[in-house]
């Protein structure tokens, strides 16, 4: 994460939550009076956004200093003090909801990510996420999956090279060769971008690999044709497996011999972590 995408973010929550002001806080709370407040788990997980919490607290008011945050990625239990904030009440008031909106997502998917890294554990298979991300919050959701132990996919459209069934639909449509569509392509491409092909039927591999696929990504295959696909690719490109991944299912994924296995749920539909803030 870079702190221009923190502060964007953050800019944004504040505007939407904060647009003339808290009346709340305005009404009820002295302007002069101070407050510390701790940020508080009501369950176990693994933390994310520690920087993210800090900066949208000191947003609304520079004063306002934020310490004893834990580590990214360190497991904690419920009742464990996460970070303190201490400063003018009524920033802190006006900045919680914003700063635990972030905090509680970021940790509820570094928290889900960890799960499957754990099942998947011993196998030599990477468990990475995807671009089915929340509009606006990609940056700091695939920071949380690496603080669970997960890995990035490709960032956005101009990352890399990925021939989805859609733009395979349509080079078939036209009557082209794969092979030599992605031989067209290849020649088209510098020499340091990734080319990924997604195939949706073992056969469709050969041309794949003749075609220069740098990684094939076998998406809703069965347990068997998922072995039969590495078998084939022989070590001659990565291999992904995707495609309704769970928790379930992801382990007997990994026992296939694939190099990756990407995982929507990490961000598509994650459960935020209930982290509270409490004031002192």
């Amino acid at each position: 994460m870079q702190t221009a995408q923190i502060d964007d973010v953050i800019r944004l929550a504040l505007a939407e939550d904060v647009p003339f002001g808290d009346l709340t806080a305005e009404c009820f709370v002295p302007a002069e009076t101070t407050a510390e407040a701790h940020l508080v788990a009501r369950e176990p997980g693994v933390f994310s956004g520690g920087e993210v919490f800090s900066r949208a607290m000191s947003a609304v008011d520079p004063v306002v200093v934020v310490d004893d945050v834990a580590p990214e990625g360190a497991r904690f239990e419920a009742g464990q003090r996460l970070a303190t904030t201490r400063g003018p009440a009524r920033a802190i008031l006006t900045a919680e909801r914003t700063a635990l909106n972030l905090v509680q997502r970021m940790s509820g998917i570094a928290t889900l990510t960890a799960e499957y890294v754990q099942a998947v554990h011993g196998t030599g298979a990477r468990v990475v996420d995807t671009r089915k991300t929340t509009p606006g919050l990609r940056a700091l959701e695939r920071h949380a999956v690496r603080c669970g132990g997960g890995h990035n996919h490709r960032f956005c459209l101009s990352d890399a090279v990925m021939a989805k069934d859609n733009h395979l639909a349509v080079v078939s449509a036209g009557d082209h060769d794969l092979a030599e569509a992605l031989r067209r392509a290849r020649a088209r491409l510098p020499h340091t971008t990734h080319l990924e092909v997604e195939v949706d039927r073992v056969d469709q591999i050969p041309a794949a690999l003749d075609g220069g696929a740098d990684t094939i990504m076998m998406d809703n295959f069965s347990l068997e044709d998922l072995r039969r696909g590495v078998e084939l690719i022989g070590g001659r490109a990565l291999t992904e497996a995707s495609g309704g991944v769970t928790l379930e299912t992801v382990g007997a994924i990994a026992q296939t011999g694939v190099d990756l296995i990407s995982v929507g749920a990490l961000t598509h539909s994650v459960r935020a972590l209930d982290l509270g803030l409490d004031i002192r």
